[in-house]
């Protein structure tokens, strides 16, 4: 049978998830920040012409 690899401890599970969480939030504010560059550039770009 194949040889899985041990489950991580609580505590290694919980800094793990921690550290997903904050790549995650990383992530979201990036995008948003794209989103509201590009929706500022278009605003620009519609007033002057």
């Amino acid at each position: 049978m194949a040889e899985f690899p041990p489950r991580p401890s609580d505590s290694e599970a919980e800094v793990f998830r921690r550290r997903r969480r904050g790549r995650n939030i990383a992530v979201v504010l990036v995008l948003t920040g794209l989103a509201l560059l590009f929706y500022a550039v278009t605003i620009v770009k519609m007033v002057r012409p």
